[in-house]
């Protein structure tokens, strides 16, 4: 990898807001590659927080920010830009996961993102794809406390990716929760896993690879057990696996299992990760499977130095998407141009940090503002923001395609203020910024001519009246058509509480 032009002094963290246990990993840039530091571990069992009707319980808030208090003494004088964290199942899921981050915001002075799945697995493949060089093709799987990652690429490319719901804490409560370790239980286990495999399995198969790598802690575990029992290689099988299914049979509950390589914290769950992996190993016909020791937090790490280095993954995303859904490209970049042509003229009226999101999130919205034109023009906004919400994008976290959706969302018709979602990590103000930019570039672009368009000014003056004017004297007389499209937007910013003048 290249890191030429870093500061190799520079050192960046991650951090995994995992379903079982919150990980930190502290890297320095050293000879052109990254090199670990340090590696922090609390266990807190977040998913075990979760009751039937998916809101955490106090206790678990606190176990997890109670590990933040901690990991945050060690990231004493990094930069916001060197630090990334990434919350994965328990908050994704989590109806209450809001008030998790805004008291997390009281102890960390980072963002923390939730991910979804596939961004997820996506980014444990790069983590594993960048410490396992030497294969072309891998299949990378791994489980954790509430999700199980199925990928499969070559070199640094994932070409199939899945994340499914089980985890050995929530197959622990659904299936071990009497603490008893019998074959029925375990049979239970690896039936539903199966079943939930069931439909990815074959594109699996069919696709195929040349090896098979685990990552993270259940896996990791597993590794260990079995060259406690005597299996020095670490090599995982599935003949290996019904052996430590025996073996673990032999003790009456999960409390009073004793094996050579499994720490007490990894216990309570163990059994449980024992059964994923054995459906995985049986719905795959996986032969064997090797332990790789970088994951999610590692492709973070890696994630954040491409960011400096290539062109962002996110942007080759929304070009990807764009083209999928035959965006008019020519269009979609004059609006991107102009969106981001006003944003910076608002730079200093609304405090924005050079380095602000923001100006990505305008030029990716502005790109992908009309992919719904692709299901029909009738209610396009609408198609546009339920495709960038549920779409799977590569790079983007939970709220970066919840902006993406909503911009899409308000690019046009009746702003209904009342119906924008709430955000943990960009402000509504902002938010409001980006719509009424977007917007005002969609209209001055909207007839979709060729001829040069003159120099637009944006400047808001006092009680947040945004004055919109151009350097051609009589512009607005001499374009017709678009002084009436504007005349209609100053109705619907008027019916939302804003001022918008023409001059």
């Amino acid at each position: 990898m290249s890191l030429n032009n870093i500061d190799t002094n520079k050192q960046v963290a991650a951090i995994d807001l995992g379903s079982n246990s919150f990980h930190m990993v502290v890297a320095k840039i050293v000879d052109q590659d990254l090199q670990i530091v340090s590696r922090h571990k609390q266990r807190v069992r977040l998913a075990l927080g979760l009751d039937s009707e998916n809101n955490l319980d106090n206790g678990a808030i606190e176990r997890g920010l109670e590990c933040l208090a901690m990991f945050v003494e060690r990231l004493h004088g990094f930069d916001a830009g060197n630090v990334r964290i990434a919350a994965t199942h328990t908050l994704r899921i989590a109806n209450n996961s809001a008030s998790f981050l805004q008291r997390a915001k009281e102890i960390l002075p980072f963002s923390i993102e939730i991910i979804p799945g596939e961004e997820e697995a996506r980014l444990i493949y790069t983590g594993v794809a960048h410490t396992q060089t030497e294969s072309s093709s891998k299949l990378v799987v791994d489980i954790g406390g509430g999700s199980t990652e199925l990928i499969i690429g070559e070199a640094f490319r994932p070409t199939l990716l899945n994340s499914t719901q089980m985890g050995c804490v929530s197959y622990t409560k659904k299936y071990f929760d009497n603490g008893k370790l019998s074959s029925k239980n375990f049979s239970k286990a690896i039936l539903s896993a199966q079943q939930r495999l069931e439909a990815l399995a074959p594109r699996y198969r069919r696709l195929g690879w040349e090896v098979a790598f685990g990552s993270s802690g259940t896996i990791k575990a597993i590794k260990a057990v079995l060259v406690g029992m005597g299996y020095d290689d670490g090599v995982i099988t599935l003949k290996r696996l019904h052996k430590l299914i025996d073996t673990l049979c032999d003790f009456n509950s999960i409390a009073q299992v004793s094996l050579s390589g499994l720490t007490a914290e990894r216990q309570p769950v163990f059994a449980a990760g024992v059964a994923i992996l054995t459906a995985i190993f049986d719905s795959l016909s996986l032969d064997d499977m090797h332990f790789s020791t970088a994951a999610l937090r590692e492709g973070l790490l890696y994630e954040m130095d491409d960011q400096l280095q290539r062109t962002d993954i996110r942007m080759r995303t929304a070009e990807n998407l764009a083209k999928k859904h035959f965006v008019d490209m020519v269009h979609a970049n004059n609006v991107r141009l102009q969106a981001r042509d006003f944003l910076y003229q608002l730079h200093d009226t609304f405090n924005l940090k050079k380095k602000s999101k923001l100006y990505s999130l305008i030029e990716w919205g502005a790109l992908l503002h009309e992919v719904g034109l692709s299901i029909s023009y009738q209610g396009f906004h609408r198609h546009s923001s339920y495709l960038l919400r549920y779409t799977t994008m590569p790079g983007f976290n939970s709220e970066e395609q919840l902006v993406l959706a909503t911009l899409a969302r308000f690019q046009r018709k009746q702003l209904k203020r009342q119906e924008l979602p709430e955000f943990s990590l960009y402000k509504k103000k902002h938010l409001e910024v980006l719509i009424r930019v977007l917007r005002l570039s969609i209209i001055l672009h909207g007839q979709r001519s060729e001829e040069p368009r003159p120099t637009m000014r944006l400047i808001v003056e006092e009680k947040d009246n945004w004055l919109l004017s151009s350097t051609e004297e009589h512009w607005l007389i001499n374009n017709k058509l678009l002084h009436a499209d504007l005349q209609t937007e100053q109705t619907y910013w008027r019916m939302a509480g804003w001022t918008l003048t023409l001059s």
